[in-house]
This record gives structure tokens, C-alpha cells and sequence, in this order.
């Protein structure tokens, strides 16, 4: 298992669920206290990747770890993003690491709010999968733009 500190350095200090700043002197007994949460939640992957050094460890809130518990995570879209249809983002970006290829997010009614939400984005994987490498693409059609992760 790795320290806390290790985590919370190179995950920034941010929940890697709300992705809120985590207060390192907090106590770890407190809600808004850091955790360690293992992004898998399957039990049994979790036994049969235990001995591995790859297991995805991540920075949480204790709240926000406890409140996940033992069901899929989900990383909310910002509200301040005007979106139609956005995807979910764990499972499009865990499609990415595990194939790479192309994921369609979300459709915006202007290209300024694709570019806001396209930065949002990246800036948000970033966190959550550091070594993967995506770019987004804003493709223009119909009235709308798509927002689009390539890796």
C-alpha cells in the first residue's frame, strides 16, 4: 500500500470523486479528511490484483470514499458546463486506457461553450488517469458541437 503523502502529492491534494481541494492536516477521522481509495470496486478483482503494484490508488475525501463504498464510482460533470447528453466519465475514460480510440462526451450548443467544457475536461482526466494522453476534438455539425477524447 502506498502513503498517504505519496498519494496526496501526486494526485495534488484533490479528491479524485469531487475533486475538491483535500486539507492534508486534517485528521483522517474527519469527513473532509484525506483517504486512500482504490478506484476498483469489484471485490474480487480487488483479491486477485492485490499483490499487484499497478492497483489505482487515488486521493478521496473520507466522506466521498465512504459514500462511494462498494459501487461504481462516478465523477460529476461540472455544473457550470452547458452540456447535452454527457457520457459517463469513468467508463469512457476507462475504455480509453484499455483500447485507446475515440469517445464522444458530450454535444454544446456553441463552440465557446465546447472549448470551456473541453478544458474542464482535460484538466479533469488529467487528474484522474495522469498517464494517459488525450486530446479533445470540438467537430461542428448539425447546430452543435460534439466534444470528442481521442487517445
Amino acid at each position: 500500500m502506498v502513503r498517504l503523502d505519496e498519494v496526496g502529492d501526486r494526485d495534488g491534494w484533490r479528491c479524485w470523486l469531487c475533486d475538491e481541494p483535500v486539507d492534508p492536516d486534517r485528521s483522517v477521522n474527519d469527513d473532509r479528511g484525506p483517504s486512500v481509495d482504490a478506484r476498483m470496486t469489484d471485490r474480487k478483482a480487488k483479491a486477485k490484483r492485490r499483490g499487484s503494484l499497478d492497483l489505482p490508488e487515488r486521493l478521496a475525501h473520507r466522506s466521498c470514499n465512504t459514500k462511494k463504498g462498494n459501487i461504481e464510482a462516478v465523477v460529476q460533470w461540472a455544473d457550470h458546463l452547458f452540456l447535452v447528453d454527457p457520457s459517463p466519465i469513468i467508463p469512457s475514460v476507462e475504455r480509453l486506457v484499455n483500447k485507446g480510440g475515440r469517445e464522444v462526451m458530450a454535444r454544446c450548443p456553441t463552440r465557446s461553450d465546447a472549448g470551456v467544457a473541453a478544458t474542464w475536461l482535460l484538466d479533469r482526466i488529467s487528474r484522474l488517469e495522469p498517464d494517459l494522453t488525450v486530446s479533445v476534438d470540438i467537430d461542428e455539425g448539425g447546430g452543435q458541437y460534439l466534444l470528442a477524447l481521442s487517445a
